[in-house]
């Protein structure tokens, strides 16, 4: 029996690859193999109006999947993101922190139905900071079904449990990122912080 499974155990390891990939774990930015390594961004990628400010900023370039906090020329901080799907994009443009929750609650955005915090079932991890408000009703698929969306909507960074969705474009508008990473970003901005989203 020993000897079969010592014999059956490299034609299981080789066939993993095609079982499909196990979630990915966070890991260091500054680890050329990982897999959720930012593709590389510069200081010369950006803006130089960006860079000419001197106040606190965070900077997101959506195709980068990248998260920059930016103060005076210089970068403090750099996260990997997931962002919005075709259909749900996170808005472009300049915005500013319009409010910031520990342990937020979340709201469906189609019936407003309220799950808890520290539920499974809420999508937003512990920290949410809110950044571009829209009051345009509007008609979106959420990847299963047509949602017809009324009243107001937040796009917001939020942290999430959902950790192998960092990295790719699979949110309905907001910024996902590790729940370690979203309480970094949390505690050096200020509601008031400019936000830019770059595309």
């Amino acid at each position: 029996m020993e000897r079969s499974l010592r014999l059956l155990l490299p034609l299981l390891l080789s066939l993993a690859p095609l079982l499909g990939p196990a979630p990915l774990r966070a890991g260091p930015l500054d680890d050329p193999d990982h897999p959720l390594r930012p593709l590389p961004l510069r200081l010369s990628d950006l803006p130089p109006a960006l860079l000419e400010q001197a106040e606190r900023q965070l900077v997101l370039h959506r195709s980068r999947r990248q998260l920059l906090l930016v103060e005076g020329g210089q970068v403090l901080g750099r996260w990997p993101v997931a962002v919005g799907m075709p259909g749900w994009e996170t808005p472009a443009g300049r915005f500013k922190v319009l409010d910031k929750v520990i342990d937020p609650s979340w709201a469906h955005p189609e019936s407003g139905a309220v799950t808890a915090s520290g539920s499974d079932a809420n999508p937003l991890g512990s920290r949410w900071i809110g950044f571009a408000r829209d009051c345009t009703p509007k008609k979106a698929h959420d990847g299963e079904r047509m949602l017809d969306i009324r009243g107001c909507t937040v796009a917001g960074f939020h942290g999430t449990p959902h950790r192998w969705t960092v990295g790719h474009a699979v949110s309905h508008g907001c910024v996902r990122l590790f729940d370690e990473d979203v309480r970094d970003v949390f505690d050096r901005v200020s509601v008031g912080t400019t936000v830019t989203v770059l595309p």
